[in-house]
């Protein structure tokens, strides 16, 4: 059998601090912060919020929704883009999008995205045909921001995935 080592390398940039934002990378930068302050963590009592940018420059936010039946929960950046899907049916495109975290008394610090909301991230960005700009804060106090959510999930499925019925 043959073996072809193979490397993957992430394209993103790193930023020192929100001023090296552009105006409108600062905007939805600031609403997914604004956003934690909505969350429901009672339980792990870590608030995270995401926003969404739209192509007409309107934001769109979403929170962690914690359940005391601990699957039941939904994360922030599901709550947001389910939740504009269904608050906004053929909103305009996604450009956009930015996650802050918070413990509920503390400051804020890193935040990725699990593996669920990678999938539906991805999915999002397949649905409407243009990249979805991300901006996440890294563990060493920067931004990391990926010019498309394919460049945070290469190796991803989406629906042309699926076998043909």
């Amino acid at each position: 059998m043959a073996r072809t080592p193979r490397q993957l390398a992430l394209a993103y940039d790193e930023l020192d601090a929100p001023a090296d934002l552009s105006p409108t990378e600062l905007l939805v930068w600031e609403a997914a912060r604004a956003a934690t302050a909505h969350a429901y963590a009672p339980y792990s009592r870590f608030c995270v919020g995401a926003a969404l940018l739209l192509a007409d420059g309107t934001t769109f936010q979403g929170t962690n929704q914690e359940n005391a039946a601990y699957p039941s929960g939904l994360c922030a950046e599901r709550t947001a883009l389910f939740g504009l899907a269904a608050a906004q049916p053929g909103h305009p495109p996604i450009v956009g999008m930015a996650v802050a975290a918070r413990p509920a008394t503390g400051d804020f610090g890193p935040a990725m995205p699990c593996g669920a909301c990678r999938q539906v991230m991805i999915e999002y960005e397949s649905r409407q045909g243009q990249p979805i700009a991300l901006l996440l804060p890294s563990r060493h106090g920067s931004i990391l921001r990926f010019a498309a959510l394919a460049d945070l999930m290469p190796f991803n499925f989406l629906a042309d995935d699926l076998p043909s019925a």
